[in-house]
């Protein structure tokens, strides 16, 4: 009888005829291998070469089926791992990617740079809510505003906010934009940035299983930037407070000349893996300038 690991490897071959990326393919067979098992990493690791189950090929069949027509292996399963943290991943969000990590990474760093602890964080368009969770993980005395256009994807970020323990710090708004906010410390946002043009150009996994209202940000990809930046400079950010948003891999340039003229000075950027520069920092330019004139003022 051949070992789990044989029928693996069968299986990673049948996604590679199938037109499952080759990168992809291996990790895929695995990862489904121990959905259908019900195994975690180690006892995979322990118990791939003995015989499978009775019952294994038949629900590793249906499960391989389904990655055959291209459905991403994360709604197969139904969660992803992101910032250590285990998220529900339906049709109705993204996939929450590693790049987007780095939201989380210069949202922190900017506390411990300035070494508060913000009272208020928004998450604009908050999807799974994995942005929000992970930050609600990590600032345990901050409350959070976490909203978004769909009630379909609100309902999952509500469900991974209570997995983690964390729902009753984050107020959920069905809205695309909050209403101006006082006392805001940080504005997160992942927004919508493939430009409509490139939908043909998109792999099936993105094109046909996630959310077009996540994904598509017009004609450009910036459209959802221009209205971001003008509603952040509404809203009543405090002294030290921070804009931090997730751009596509050439838009660092074409948001930066957004924020410009909104009086937004750039605070920095994190690159991803590749290089790309992915996350853009801000800081509101004139609230930045009337804390020195009031300091300078107090002083005289």
């Amino acid at each position: 009888m051949r070992s789990l690991a044989e029928l693996v490897a069968e299986a990673r071959d049948t996604l590679l005829a199938g037109g499952v990326p080759p990168d992809e393919a291996a990790g895929d067979a695995e990862v489904l291998a121990r959905h259908a098992l019900n195994w975690d990493l180690t006892r995979w690791t322990l118990g791939r070469r003995d015989p499978p189950p009775a019952d294994f090929s038949k629900h590793y069949d249906v499960l391989i089926s389904r990655r055959l027509q291209r459905e991403p292996v994360s709604q197969i399963v139904g969660h992803r791992e992101f910032w250590g943290l285990d998220f529900e991943v339906t049709r109705d969000v993204l996939t929450p990617r590693p790049e987007t990590e780095l939201v989380v990474q210069a949202a922190l760093d900017r506390c411990r740079a300035d070494n508060w602890s913000p009272s208020v964080v928004v998450d604009i368009g908050t999807g799974s809510g994995c942005i929000v969770v992970a930050l609600a993980t990590e600032l345990p005395d901050s409350r959070f505003i976490a909203s978004d256009a769909s009630l379909a994807a609100l309902t999952v970020a509500r469900r991974n906010a209570a997995r983690h323990g964390v729902a009753h710090r984050i107020a959920f708004l069905h809205t695309a934009m909050i209403p101006p906010e006082n006392d805001v410390s940080i504005i997160v946002a992942n927004p919508p940035y493939v430009p409509l043009t490139l939908r043909d150009s998109l792999a099936p996994e993105v094109r046909e299983y996630e959310p077009d209202s996540a994904l598509f940000g017009g004609v450009d990809g910036l459209e959802y930037y221009r209205e971001l930046l003008h509603w952040s400079t509404a809203t009543a950010l405090v002294e030290s407070g921070w804009l931090i948003v997730e751009v596509g891999y050439d838009q660092a340039g074409a948001v930066k000349a957004l924020a410009d003229p909104l009086d937004w000075d750039p605070g920095g950027s994190y690159r991803d893996l590749q290089g790309i520069e992915r996350v853009l920092t801000f800081r509101a330019r004139h609230r930045f300038l009337e804390t020195i004139e009031d300091t300078d003022a107090e002083e005289e």
